[in-house]
């Protein structure tokens, strides 16, 4: 935190209504604006020409549901992002990362699974404007700030250890599944396939973030509720999923999947409940 920033909080005691930025969010919020109509767009035009999008049983079933997830979930995560923020909210500046991240992550298993034709052309822009929007937003947020304001006000320790090993767990869990399908000699589904690529191209990112908020760096507060947020939203939509699935493609309905998957959730939704309750608290927000 630089002097400026410290005389201002001394004598203006609404300084922590000032979000901590660097430069302007207008480019984030008309790119993150684009983002959020394309996703709806595309989700409701694959609902309604499920066949033509989704030539395969395989890939109706894996993501038809997944679209309702998106109108359901990745919209609302955007949207309520970009309110807050707009509204001076620290929450919403940290929660946005994670919407991007998450439109990121789902649409880049769609980009690897869909066969090449005009609407793969959409789930590339998507993971491209998705990409670039979180560099940008994460770059354009003050590290040294958001430290200062959160620092021992947030569970560090427990936050950045489920992250870390959330994403070990993850990269395990993909080295282990291809490995065996090698030495089986058993073709990976494509669907299947996208999202171990996915997954091996996330983990990392969980595991970072999480080292760095373990270690109370600026980086690791900047990322570390984005990151449970993302990971926790993923599970919810994942439940999502489950439910609808049977009504949109015929496919059977396992309440065991749900519960582990609400089982599993939980791992990261307790400590975003945590992060964010440090957040608003002693004039954080």
């Amino acid at each position: 935190m630089n002097a400026d920033t410290e005389k201002r909080m001394k004598t203006d005691p609404n300084h922590t209504l000032e979000l901590p930025l660097k430069h302007s969010l207008t480019p984030m919020y008309v790119l993150s604006l684009i983002i959020t109509c394309v996703v709806a767009a595309v989700s409701v035009i694959s609902l309604l020409h499920r066949t033509t999008i989704y030539p395969t049983n395989e890939l109706l079933r894996a993501f038809l549901p997944n679209d309702i997830a998106m109108l359901f979930i990745g919209v609302p995560m955007l949207l309520v992002s970009m309110w807050l923020t707009r509204r001076r909210k620290l929450l919403g500046l940290l929660f946005w990362p994670g919407a991007l991240f998450f439109v990121f992550y789902t649409y880049f298993v769609y980009f690897f699974a869909m066969p090449h034709s005009r609407v793969f052309l959409v789930y590339l822009s998507l993971v491209t404007m998705s990409g670039y929007g979180l560099i940008g937003l994460v770059g354009a947020i003050d590290g040294i700030d958001i430290q200062q304001r959160l620092a021992s006000r947030v569970p560090e320790r427990f936050s950045g250890g489920v992250l870390a090993g959330f994403g070990l767990f993850f990269f395990a869990r993909v080295v282990i599944a291809i490995i065996k399908a090698t030495a089986d000699g058993i073709p990976v589904p494509a669907t299947e396939l996208a999202l171990h690529i996915t997954d091996f191209v996330a983990a990392p990112a969980w595991v970072v973030g999480g080292i760095l908020l373990w270690r109370r760096t600026a980086f690791g507060y900047v990322a570390g509720l984005g990151l449970l947020f993302q990971a926790s939203m993923l599970f919810i939509g994942l439940i999502i999923v489950f439910i609808v699935q049977p009504f949109l493609t015929g496919a059977p309905f396992s309440v065991i999947d749900v519960v582990v998957v609400f089982i599993m959730g939980l791992i990261c939704f307790i400590p975003m409940i945590l992060f964010i309750r440090g957040v608003v608290q002693r004039g954080a927000e």
